[in-house]
C-alpha cells in the first residue's frame, strides 16, 4: 500500500513518523523501489547529444549534394567522388590565390575557422594542395586559408553581424553596412592594363575612361592584394555567372575579405545551382577584394590609396583601398564592355522591359532622367534596370540582381523597391532608429548615395529568365533643363546614332553635390564611365542591329517645357507615362507629325491624355 501510494506522488511520500523537518514539517522520503517511474510532463525522448557542441551539430541538416548536373549532361565533377570532388574545388580555388612569385596557392581549407569544434568535420576538407617543399619561406605557407564558399544569405547574415562592425539587420530584414571611407566609385583611381592586346582594341587617350598602367604594375597590385588575402584566417569565395543568355555566359570568381561583399555580389551576380557548381571547373575571370587593404603610393601610376585595376588578358580585377561594393558590380560591367563586342555582342548601359505581347522596349538614360521609374512597369514585365546584352538571341540582363538608390525613397513613389528591402537585401551607408531600426532614407548623414542591392526575383512582375526577343522600341531619356526639346521625337536611324553618342542630359540643383545652375552634360552611350571601346563601335552595332530588327528610335524629354529650369515647369511624370505607353502600343508609330527647323525632330501633333500645346516647345515661349 505504501508503495503504491508512494508511486501516486511520483516516488515520494511524506512520512509522519521517525524524525521531524525544521518547523515541525514532515521530512520527504524517497522510495528507491519507484525510481523507475517517470514524472508525467511534456518531456519528449532526450537527446542524442553527449555535449553541448554535439547538440549544436544535431541542429542543422546537410544540405543535398547533388552527383550529376541536370540536364543529364556529365560533367567534369560528375563521375567521382565527394571528396575528390571537393579537392578539385579547392585546387581550383588555390590556384587563383597563388603567389605569381612563389607559383604556388595558399594550403585551403573549407569552412568557418571559428566553428571548428561544431562536429562539422565533413564540409571542412582538410587537403594539403601542395607539398610544403614547394612553397617559399613565408608565414602563409605555415597556416591554411579558410574558404567560405557560396554561403547562404542566412549565413553572410551571421558573419556580417558577428565580425563586420557596423552591420546591423534592419526592421524590415535588410542587413544595414558600411562601406567605409568610401561611398561611391573612384573612376580617377580605376586603371586597364595596356599591353599588346588592349593597345589597339581600346579607347584611349582625352575623353577615355580608361586609365592606362603597365602589366608590372597590375602584378605588384595583385600581389599585395593575394598576400593579404593570404594572411587571413578565412575568405569569402563566390562563384557566379554574368549574362542570362546560356549561350554567352559568363563564369566569374569573386574572392573577398568581407560578408558585405559576397552578399552584395551573391545578389547582383546570377547565382547558379548546386547542379551548375558542379560544372563551374575555372573562371573566365576573377576578383580580388582586398580593399580594407590600401596599395602603395609609392607604386608607379599610383595617386592615392586606391587602386582599381583590369587585367583584360589575365582576365583579372584587382580592388586596393576601397570597400564600396559597386566597384565590383561597375568593374565587371567594364569587362563586358569589352568581351561581349568581341562576340558581336552588343552591350548596353539600359533598362529594358517587355509587354504581355513579347514587345521589348530598351530604356537609355543618365542620372535624373527616369529611367528606373519609367522602365518599372506594372503592366509589363522588367528584363533588368541597368546592363544588358544584344545578341542573335535577342536581349539578355547581364545581372541577377538589381541596385537601386535609397535617398528619399517612399512607398508611394517605388513600391516594388520599398518591398524588396526585406531579408538577404543589402543596404547601404543608410541611417536606422538605434531601437526600432526602421530606415530613415531621407538622411544622408553617410551620404546621399544610399544603395539597396536585391536579387531582381524580389521584383514581382521581373521576367525569369531574364532574357527576351529583339527590341522593338528604343528610348533615349534626357533631362533637358532648358526647355528646348519636346517631349518626345521620333527619330531616324542617324539621329539616333548622334544622340546615342551625345549621351545627353542636364544635370540640375539636387543631382550632385555643388550644382547650383542646370548644367549641360553628356556621357557616351549614356556610360562613358564603363565602355572600353570607342563609342562609335559601340552605336555602330546598335546602329546595325535596329536596321536589322526594325526598332524604331524615340527622344523622350522628362526635363522642363514652358522655360528653363527656375522659369517653367517640369513635365509631369504621368504625362510621360502616357508618352512611353503610347509608345509600347504602337500608337506614336502611325500618329501625325511635324518637323522643327532646327533639329529636324519629328514631333506628334496629338497624344492621348497629354496636352497637345506642351508637343511643341514652340508653343509655349
Amino acid at each position: 500500500m505504501a508503495q503504491n501510494k508512494a508511486a501516486e506522488n511520483g516516488g515520494f511520500s511524506f512520512t509522519r513518523t521517525g524524525s521531524m523537518g525544521r518547523q515541525g514539517l514532515p521530512k520527504i522520503q524517497t522510495h528507491p523501489e519507484a525510481t523507475s517511474e517517470v514524472c508525467h510532463d511534456d518531456s519528449g525522448t532526450p537527446v542524442k547529444a553527449k555535449t553541448i557542441d554535439e547538440l549544436h551539430s544535431l541542429q542543422k541538416k546537410k544540405s543535398s549534394q547533388p552527383t550529376t548536373p541536370i540536364n543529364g549532361k556529365q560533367g567534369s565533377f560528375a563521375a567521382i567522388s565527394e571528396e575528390d570532388r571537393q579537392k578539385q574545388q579547392l585546387q581550383s580555388i588555390s590556384a587563383s590565390l597563388a603567389s605569381l612569385t612563389r607559383e604556388t596557392g595558399p594550403k585551403v581549407v573549407k569552412g568557418d575557422p571559428a566553428r571548428k569544434s561544431e562536429g562539422q568535420k565533413a564540409t571542412h576538407v582538410e587537403h594539403h594542395l601542395y607539398d610544403a617543399s614547394l612553397f617559399g619561406v613565408s608565414d602563409s605557407a605555415l597556416k591554411f586559408t579558410h574558404i567560405l564558399y557560396n554561403l547562404s544569405p542566412a549565413e553572410l547574415y551571421e558573419q556580417a553581424i558577428k565580425y563586420e562592425k557596423g552591420s546591423f539587420i534592419t526592421a524590415t530584414g535588410a542587413l544595414a553596412t558600411l562601406s567605409g571611407a568610401k561611398t561611391g566609385r573612384s573612376p580617377r583611381d580605376k586603371r586597364v592594363v595596356k599591353d599588346e592586346e588592349t593597345e589597339n582594341e581600346l579607347w584611349w587617350g582625352k575623353g577615355s575612361p580608361n586609365i592606362e598602367m603597365d602589366e608590372h604594375t597590375f602584378l605588384v597590385n595583385r600581389e599585395r592584394a593575394v598576400d593579404y588575402l593570404n594572411s587571413l584566417d578565412k575568405v569569402y569565395v563566390n562563384d557566379q555567372f554574368l549574362n542570362w543568355d546560356p549561350e554567352h555566359r559568363i563564369k566569374v570568381r569573386i574572392v573577398s575579405a568581407r560578408a558585405y561583399h559576397s552578399l552584395f555580389m551573391h545578389n547582383m551576380c546570377i547565382r547558379p545551382t548546386p547542379e551548375e557548381l558542379l560544372e563551374f571547373g575555372t573562371p573566365d575571370f576573377t576578383i580580388y577584394n582586398a580593399g580594407q587593404f590600401p596599395c602603395n603610393r609609392y607604386t608607379h601610376y599610383m595617386t592615392s590609396s586606391t587602386s582599381v585595376d583590369l587585367n583584360l588578358s589575365r582576365r583579372e580585377m584587382v580592388i586596393l583601398g576601397t570597400q564600396y561594393a559597386g566597384e565590383m558590380k561597375k568593374g565587371l560591367f567594364s569587362v563586358m564592355h569589352y568581351l561581349m563586342p568581341k562576340r558581336q555582342i552588343l552591350s548596353l548601359h539600359s533598362g529594358c522591359n517587355m509587354g504581355k505581347d513579347g514587345d521589348v522596349a530598351l530604356f537609355f538614360g543618365l542620372s535624373g532622367t527616369g529611367k528606373t521609374t519609367l522602365s518599372t512597369d506594372h503592366n509589363r514585365y522588367l528584363i533588368g534596370d541597368d546592363e544588358h546584352c544584344w545578341s542573335n538571341n535577342g536581349v539578355s540582363n547581364i545581372e541577377g540582381g538589381c541596385y537601386a538608390k535609397c535617398i528619399d525613397l517612399s512607398k508611394d513613389k517605388e513600391p516594388d523597391i520599398w518591398n524588396a528591402i526585406k531579408f538577404g537585401t543589402v543596404v547601404e551607408n543608410v541611417v536606422f532608429d538605434e531601437h526600432t531600426r526602421e530606415v530613415d532614407y531621407s538622411e544622408k548623414s553617410v551620404t546621399e548615395n544610399t544603395r539597396a542591392a536585391y536579387p531582381i526575383e524580389y521584383i514581382p512582375n521581373a521576367k525569369i529568365p531574364c532574357v527576351g526577343p529583339h527590341p522593338k522600341n528604343v528610348i533615349l531619356l534626357a533631362c533637358d533643363a532648358f526647355g528646348v526639346l519636346p517631349p518626345v521625337s521620333k527619330l531616324s536611324l542617324a539621329q539616333t546614332m548622334y544622340h546615342f553618342i551625345s549621351g545627353y542630359t542636364a544635370l540640375v540643383a539636387g543631382t550632385e553635390d555643388g550644382i547650383k545652375e542646370p548644367q549641360a552634360t553628356f556621357s557616351a552611350c549614356f556610360g562613358a564611365a564603363f565602355i572600353m571601346m570607342h563609342p562609335t563601335r559601340y552605336a555602330a552595332m546598335l546602329s546595325e542591329k535596329m536596321q536589322k530588327h526594325g526598332a524604331t528610335g524615340w527622344l523622350v524629354n522628362t526635363g522642363w517645357s514652358a522655360g528653363r529650369y527656375g522659369t517653367g515647369n517640369r513635365i509631369k511624370l504621368a504625362y510621360t507615362r502616357k508618352i512611353i505607353d503610347a509608345i509600347h502600343s504602337g500608337r506614336l508609330l502611325n500618329a501625325s507629325y511635324t518637323k522643327t527647323e532646327v533639329f529636324g525632330l519629328e514631333i506628334p501633333t496629338e497624344i492621348e491624355g497629354v496636352p497637345s500645346e506642351i508637343l511643341d516647345p514652340t508653343n509655349t515661349v
